[in-house]
């Protein structure tokens, strides 16, 4: 059976929402959706029971933890027996990441931006990218070159920017998906 464990941290952000005494003409009776760390932490909770269920049924022991990082809801099952629904390079996780995002917007209405991770993959993916995105600047740096890497889903891409970024050059996505590539400029 599946745990959840809910995870706090300092860095999440707290969004107050001022609201005008009386109702404006567009407003409705209806009430109002919750903003900022709130509303991140009910899309965990709901991502959680879904993921939690899933487990169940497919008779598969892990825990479920919940945090907020980065200002969308991010979970991790772990523990466990779970490398098969991670897949081969991620596309099982990338599948039922879309699923518990549709869970979620069922629930809620609105479109969420989860991160789901399963078996530390993720972690590990990025640890990799960093590495990858260091060691290509340096290059760049050194030649004077732009550097192409290979074609990589939006995450991953995500993570070299990053971490290009960090390092003072610049880098952008070219290409179309599933094609899509970044490419790190020396300057």
């Amino acid at each position: 059976m599946a745990k959840k464990r809910v995870k706090a941290t300092e860095e999440a952000a707290i969004e107050v929402v001022v609201e005008p005494s009386e109702p404006s003409s567009a407003e409705t009776n209806e009430t109002k959706p919750l903003k900022g760390v709130a509303r991140l932490e009910e899309e965990g909770d709901i991502a959680a029971d879904y993921l939690e269920a899933l487990l169940d049924i497919a008779d598969l022991d892990g825990d479920i933890d919940i945090d907020v990082e980065n200002d969308r809801a991010s979970l991790a099952i772990v523990g466990g027996k779970l490398r098969h629904l991670v897949g081969s390079n991620g596309e099982v996780l990338d599948a039922i990441q879309e699923l518990t995002r549709l869970a979620v917007q069922t629930s809620t209405g609105d479109r969420s931006r989860l991160m789901l991770d399963i078996d530390n993959f993720r972690g590990n993916k990025r640890r990799e990218l960093k590495k990858l995105a260091q060691e290509m600047a340096e290059e760049a740096k050194s030649t004077g070159t732009s550097i192409k890497l290979a074609p990589m889903n939006a995450f991953e891409r995500k993570i070299i920017h990053d971490t290009i970024q960090d390092l003072g050059l610049t880098s952008e996505s070219d290409g179309e998906d599933p094609h899509r590539y970044v490419v790190i400029y020396s300057a």
